[in-house]
Formats: structure tokens, C-alpha cells, sequence
């Protein structure tokens, strides 16, 4: 038989946190907490433009191409 892990997968811990992030905009948005939010987004766009950039694409492989 198979064993059941305990705990979350990662797809519902994604949803969670997806569902967590749009509550706090919402609640942001509705008490017109407009410029922190322009600040928050700044810093996330930026931190996701670092990690592209610094992310060593030439390794990276894809599955099909692996001879097996």
C-alpha cells in the first residue's frame, strides 16, 4: 500500500499563499493603502529581474534531450 505523507502538498501550500497575498491586497486596496502597495510590487519586480538575471540558464536541460 502506499503511505500517506502528513502535512500539505505543494500545490495547496501555492494556492494558500496565493489566496493569503490576494487577501492582503484586497484589504490594502479597500482601506486606500494605494502607495504601499506601488512599493511592495517595486521591490517584488526587482527581486524577480535579480533572479533571472543571476540564473545560470546554459545548464539547464530539458528531460527529452537526456539520452537514457
Amino acid at each position: 500500500m502506499a503511505t500517506r505523507k502528513k502535512g500539505l502538498s505543494r500545490r495547496m501550500k501555492v494556492l494558500l499563499s496565493v489566496l493569503a497575498v490576494s487577501i492582503v491586497i484586497g484589504v490594502m486596496i479597500a482601506y486606500d493603502q494605494i502607495s504601499p502597495l506601488y512599493i511592495i510590487t517595486s521591490v517584488a519586480l526587482i527581486v524577480l529581474l535579480l533572479i533571472v538575471g543571476f540564473s545560470d540558464l546554459e545548464k539547464v536541460g530539458r528531460m527529452d534531450d537526456q539520452e537514457v
